[in-house]
């Protein structure tokens, strides 16, 4: 069907895997770029402190999530000029690299992470970006965050899917009250 061609031209350009012929092949080379071991040990991490569990996944490096680079459809998306220009914002945000490849002079981003070692690596790696004022890193709880404003668009990468299932209502209304009416939400599945 068009949904899954769709859904695997997502998961292609997500993981640079295009070139592969067959969906399926594509989802596996996905699948696998994750080690298991290391999702195993960030799930024994979160489970321990629940809390504090994020900020020990960063300090410790078990961030099987992180691209090292910008999501290849955000990327795309930008280039092509289909993202909403005005206000976005990035929640689980890690190391930055979203943040900083969809700011632009017409688009400000707001990149929030609850770990402090994740805003610490972000605002090191991009403290001399050419574009940093059309960006901030916040150290802040998605949950508990009250900004000034509202948002034109809200990428979510992994953030949907790191949270535990009975927090998913409550992140369709944190959602919804940081959207705009006419806002856009963009979210990415982490293919575990």
């Amino acid at each position: 069907s068009s949904m899954r061609t769709h859904l695997s031209t997502c998961y292609g350009l997500l993981f640079n895997t295009l070139p592969l012929t067959s969906p399926l092949s594509r989802l596996t080379m996905a699948r696998s770029n994750t080690s298991k071991p290391k999702v195993d040990k960030m799930q024994q991490l979160l489970h321990a402190d629940p809390s504090g569990g994020w900020d020990k996944c960063w300090e410790k490096g078990m961030t099987p999530w992180d691209l090292g680079q910008p999501t290849p459809i955000l990327v795309h998306l930008h280039q092509t000029g289909t993202l909403p220009k005005g206000r976005a914002l990035i929640p689980g945000c890690g190391s930055g690299h979203d943040v900083v490849a969809i700011a632009s002079p017409e688009r400000f981003v707001v990149g929030l992470d609850v770990s402090e070692n994740a805003i610490k690596q972000a605002t090191k790696l991009f403290l001399s970006s050419k574009s940093v004022e059309n960006f901030a890193f916040l150290e802040a709880d998605f949950f508990s965050w009250r900004p000034t404003q509202l948002f034109d668009l809200i990428f979510d990468y992994t953030f949907f899917c790191a949270i535990e299932p009975e927090m998913r209502s409550r992140w369709a209304s944190r959602i919804r009250d940081l959207l705009k009416p006419d806002g856009e939400l963009i979210t990415l599945i982490f293919p575990l």
